[in-house]
């Protein structure tokens, strides 16, 4: 996997994991909490696009400005990847949404993603060892607009439907249900990057997840 590339003589190879999720998923969240649990050789990437809108980078609802706003977080998201990707104290990368989300905001068909960014869905699959989904909460649940999050309840499921599509292709991804409980559901998401550790830099995950079936 990409994921291996470019480490030199004998480092173990780094895996890479996405968290991924519609808006107001919670991944920000249970990844602080990741990193809090799994502190040593544990590396939490920040979210592109937060990145990118919080810099001031203009949101235009037009498909011009929706294509210009996924090739820049596409970029981005590729960048930050890279520059831990040979540090030799990093086994593990947490990414705050990956490549493919990109496609779930693209305003044209799947094939026209992947051509005017030169690459494939299977190359940037590849680039990740695992995926693990948290799903969008309902209005009743608990949902919020916040931040930057701009989407009310019901866009936030349509894109958080999108983004299961996208990920569809992965062979290792999992699931995890919003609750009423937002603990409970982070804490579900950590058990899972627990038991993707790598056996060398392993802690004691806090349970075990059911394997996504999609």
């Amino acid at each position: 996997m990409s994921a291996e590339s470019g480490r030199p003589g004998n480092r173990p190879p780094q895996r890479r994991i996405v968290v991924t999720g519609g808006p107001g998923a919670g991944k920000t969240a249970a990844l602080e909490l990741a990193r809090r649990v799994f502190p040593r050789n544990v590396k939490v990437l920040k979210e592109a696009a937060s990145i990118i809108f919080s810099g001031g980078f203009p949101r235009q609802s037009d498909a011009d400005g929706q294509r210009s706003v996924q090739r820049a977080i596409f970029r981005v998201q590729i960048e930050l990847e890279r520059m831990v990707e040979n540090q030799e104290e990093t086994r593990l990368v947490l990414c705050d949404r990956g490549t493919v989300d990109g496609l779930a905001y693209w305003p044209d068909d799947a094939a026209s993603f992947w051509r005017d960014l030169g690459t494939t869905l299977d190359d940037q699959l590849a680039r990740y060892d695992s995926v693990i989904h948290l799903r969008t909460p309902s209005a009743r649940d608990g949902y919020e607009r916040q931040g930057v999050r701009i989407e009310t309840a019901a866009e936030a499921a349509r894109i958080d439907a999108r983004i299961a599509k996208a990920w569809e292709g992965h062979p290792r991804r999992f699931f995890v249900e919003s609750t009423a409980d937002f603990l409970e559901k982070a804490s579900h998401a950590v058990a899972l990057i627990g038991e993707e550790l790598p056996p060398d830099c392993h802690e004691q995950p806090l349970g075990r997840g059911e394997r996504a079936t999609a």
